[in-house]
């Protein structure tokens, strides 16, 4: 473990942080990828440098918006390719969306549609790729809310999810990064799945955490019937495969743990 050195892009983000904190703990040497660091993956600046010696890469990056996310995603993909592969990169590990490949251009959709042309530029590369998709996490339901609010209503999208701590994607993204035959792909296709313990509903979710935060809040789910992608946000389909490794804690857990933190 101690002699693996492993680049974590996007390691200031939500996901990558997790992932630089496991990949320390289990002895390997980490190097972030990140603007803070000093490496653009869209202009490829100081890349080169951060990838010499580098045996694999974590791509936990995200795009700033759904609007140029098919610019980003591609752009930084051909640079981790390209150079990653003049440097010796054996592997590359990518983070992706449950879900992804039932969604179609407008609104949020067009994310979704960027992440699966993620996932197959990185498939397509000279490095080899595997692929994780990640249910939505514990932290995107405080996120959601917040964005939702308008006085004292929280509108949420009526959706369907099996959310899942960032930490455990980002364990299980580590242990691909170390050991790529640690989880063989299901038959059929090289995408591997995680989610949470069990299917919430994300009014459930939110609802929770305002009473155990004390928000003064009422929440209430929303549809826009004009957007061609709420029937997938409604009917399941960011719900995970027969093959998905499934890991808790679950949200109610997750939050316990973070009140009781905060209280500390």
């Amino acid at each position: 473990m101690a002699s693996q050195r492993i680049a974590v892009t996007g390691a200031t983000g939500r996901v990558g942080r997790h992932v630089v904190d496991v990949l320390h703990e289990w002895g390997a040497t980490v190097v972030p990828i990140s603007r803070a660091h000093g490496v653009d993956l869209i202009t490829g600046e100081g890349l080169a440098d951060a990838l010499t010696g580098v045996d694999a890469v974590v791509d936990a990056a995200t795009a700033p918006s759904p609007e140029g996310a098919s610019g980003f995603f591609s752009a930084a993909t051909r640079n981790l390719q390209e150079v990653g592969a003049r440097a010796g990169v054996q592997r590359l590990i990518v983070v992706s969306i449950i879900g992804t490949d039932r969604f179609g251009p407008g609104g949020l959709g067009d994310y979704y549609v960027a992440k699966v042309e993620h996932e197959q530029s990185a498939l397509a590369g000279p490095i080899p790729a595997r692929i994780l998709r990640a249910a939505q996490f514990h932290e995107f339901v405080p996120q959601l809310v917040e964005w939702g609010t308008h006085g004292d209503v929280a509108y949420v999208q009526n959706m369907r999810t099996h959310v899942v701590a960032a930490r455990k994607v980002a364990e299980a993204l580590a242990d691909l990064a170390v050991d790529p035959g640690s989880a063989p792909a299901p038959p059929g296709t090289p995408i591997l799945e995680i989610a949470g313990p069990r299917e919430e509903n994300l009014l459930d979710l939110a609802v929770l955490l305002t009473a155990r935060r004390g928000m003064p809040l009422h929440v209430e789910a929303v549809s826009d019937p004009s957007d061609p992608n709420s029937e997938v946000f409604e009917s399941g389909g960011l719900l995970p495969g027969p093959y998905a490794t499934l890991a808790g804690p679950t949200f109610e857990e997750w939050l316990e743990a973070e009140v009781a933190l905060a209280r500390s």
